[in-house]
């Protein structure tokens, strides 16, 4: 699966990183980077509750 951040619409909430944290990440400037942009198994559905979580609809997994 594959991780899909929207960038102009994240407002760096942190919730995604603190669902995903082995997957993204919140930089010193409050940007969340993704450390993975695919993931499967376990990192696949960390990644959907991250999703979820994301209260602007940031992020997908496709």
């Amino acid at each position: 699966m594959r991780i899909v951040l929207d960038r102009p619409r994240c407002e760096g909430h942190g919730l995604c990183e603190e669902a995903a944290p082995q997957l993204m990440h919140l930089d010193d400037e409050g940007e969340l980077v993704l450390d993975k942009e695919e993931a499967d198994g376990a990192d696949a559905t960390l990644a959907a509750v991250a999703a979820r979580v994301c209260p602007v609809a940031a992020l997908r997994v496709e």
